[in-house]
């Protein structure tokens, strides 16, 4: 897996990239679970002839969106990744594993509570590991949480966890590709409402390649998911 710490930089992803690299790689006859860096890996400080940042102040970067920043395998890269972040103080990263209970593991020596600058997201995609990973998500040293159901597979109820006020925003989205299992609205509405209670931030992100509506299963493409999601009308953010 290429563990390119500043894939998807810039927007947010459309859709399941680590999924869509396995799936463009085998196009190419290339290996998906070798483990490198990229030449992008400085990216976060690079800077142009005339001295300015590639990526400027004020934006968003999404990190390893084709892989997980919290690879034990990315070990030894993690901390040149951490300076660059924290001397980009003026640029978010938002990090988002399914890897959280490796968390504490992979911390910078300054850390202490959270960098102003990251957000942490911890993905879950049924009941059973949102049990599992948001939990732990609460209880660390961070300053900024969110919460992604994408794919979401089931009705997930997350209500203890937004009680605790700590949680920023939540995600949601289905599943792209060939093999896509099913989304169903009902679960993305459930979750809305569950974040309208608490009042915390919920953006429906896209609907996935198998979405069902009133009981009607929609085969949807993958150009079409985002546009389909947006016009739900029902993000809060």
């Amino acid at each position: 897996m290429i563990w390119n710490p500043w894939h998807g930089c810039h927007k947010k992803s459309a859709g399941c990239l680590n999924c869509y690299m396995f799936r463009r790689d085998s196009l190419y006859n290339k290996d998906s679970n070798i483990i490198t860096k990229t030449k992008d890996f400085n990216l976060a400080i690079k800077k142009h002839r005339d001295g300015s940042y590639y990526i400027k102040d004020g934006e968003i970067v999404y990190t390893c969106m084709t892989s997980d920043f919290f690879l034990e395998e990315a070990d030894a890269w993690r901390n040149e990744i951490w300076q660059m972040i924290k001397n980009r103080n003026k640029v978010h990263f938002y990090i988002i594993t399914k890897r959280i209970e490796r968390f504490k593991n992979c911390l910078p020596d300054d850390w202490d509570n959270g960098y102003d600058n990251v957000t942490i997201c911890t993905t879950c995609e049924n009941q059973a590991k949102a049990d599992e990973r948001i939990p732990i998500l609460l209880n660390l040293p961070i300053k900024h949480r969110e919460i992604i159901a994408e794919p979401i597979l089931e009705k997930i109820n997350i209500v203890n966890y937004l009680q605790s006020n700590l949680i920023e925003q939540v995600t949601v989205g289905g599943e792209s590709g060939d093999k896509a299992r099913v989304c169903n609205y009902d679960w993305v509405l459930n979750l809305k409402n569950q974040c309208l209670e608490y009042q915390v931030p919920f953006y429906f992100k896209q609907t996935g390649a198998n979405f069902v509506m009133q009981g009607k299963l929609y085969k949807i493409p993958r150009k079409e998911q985002l546009k389909q999601a947006n016009k739900a009308d029902i993000s809060t953010i």
